[in-house]
């Protein structure tokens, strides 16, 4: 395992994942400045009033044995994790990072003036055949951090000004997650945490970030559990379960809430990525979108599939959406009387 300071951490990153990227993300003096005033007090981020009474500990400490007969996801694979075992996420109990940055090219309300403070873990349980971050999720890309490791990351990118930090395909990690965030706070961690996930989460494991997570970030990737078995490695069960576990987050966090400058402070933001051939079963999930959360739920309808990793071995996904595609899903969103849409 390798534990790195923060300094060293960053150092690496520039090195590794490109300095154009940290270049292009890195702000001004005053940019960071004004990226700092806006962040959010300490008493509406939701995780603190969890620490000061003893119960983020708690929900760590009790997360952690989740490691050793692993239930965290829909899959479970019930191996023991602290042993190295590994299901089909392949990752073992210590995190793995690709990569971390502020990132500017989520949505606007995530972005603001210092950019989102991107954390991408490596391994995914999805495991979707056309995913274009293929090298990181399924192949494993990444260098593996201590718990306080990444909890200096997570100071690290909110001294950088970032107004969130952005937890990219975090489920299979959250015990540590949440271990990390108990080390952070002493050290003046105060951002919101955003869970960015597929959408295919357990409800057990989600009741157990409730006052953990200020923004939840899912996809809802199919309506079709044949299409979700066929594309995403036999997770029939993925319908079922992001249903599920949309409603669990509404509930939680409700719909977004911005702060006067439209930087997102908490609630719901959905993604929904458009495959070609109505794979992704677009109106039925956007029905479910307006029936079951609210016709105010913030919506990015996603229009940038293109057929990376196996997508070729399909006939069917081996071609970007046609605009027509994209002005049919239009139209179903507004057919259903939703209101928010980012485009």
């Amino acid at each position: 395992m390798r534990s790195i300071s923060r300094r060293q951490f960053f150092s690496d990153a520039f090195q590794s994942f490109g300095a154009a990227i940290w270049l292009s993300a890195s702000l001004k003096n005053n940019e960071v400045e004004f990226a700092r005033s806006i962040q959010k007090p300490d008493d509406e981020v939701l995780y603190l009033s969890l620490h000061k009474n003893g119960k983020l500990a708690e929900r760590a400490e009790k997360l952690r044995t989740l490691y050793e007969n692993c239930t965290l996801c829909p899959r479970d694979c019930r191996v023991n994790r602290t042993k190295r075992q590994t299901g089909k996420c392949q990752a073992s109990d210590i995190v793995k990072v690709a990569s971390a940055y502020p990132h500017f090219g989520e949505e606007a309300p995530l972005v603001g003036v210092g950019g989102s403070g991107t954390i991408f873990f490596s391994h995914c349980g999805l495991r979707c055949v056309y995913c274009q971050n293929y090298t990181i999720s399924i192949e494993g890309t990444g260098e593996e951090f201590s718990d306080r490791a990444l909890a200096e990351m997570m100071v690290g990118l909110q001294k950088r000004g970032c107004h969130n930090i952005n937890l990219v395909t975090p489920t299979h990690y959250v015990p540590s997650l949440v271990n990390a965030l108990l080390a952070a706070i002493p050290m003046g961690f105060r951002i919101p945490l955003v869970y960015n996930t597929s959408g295919y989460e357990k409800l057990e494991t989600l009741q157990l970030l409730d006052g953990v997570v200020d923004i939840y970030l899912p996809d809802f990737k199919y309506w079709s559990p044949e299409k979700a078995a066929k594309y995403s490695s036999e997770a029939y069960n993925y319908p079922h379960y992001a249903k599920i576990a949309l409603k669990e987050m509404y509930r939680q966090v409700g719909d977004l809430a911005t702060d006067g400058r439209g930087i997102a402070r908490r609630g719901l933001m959905l993604r929904h990525l458009i495959l070609p051939n109505r794979i992704a079963g677009t109106e039925d999930v956007l029905k479910f979108v307006a029936e079951n959360l609210s016709k105010t739920t913030y919506v990015n309808l996603m229009r940038q599939y293109r057929p990376e990793h196996r997508a070729p071995e399909f006939k069917e996904l081996n071609r970007r959406i046609l605009n027509g595609e994209y002005t049919e899903a239009l139209g179903w969103a507004r057919k259903y009387g939703l209101t928010r849409l980012d485009r």
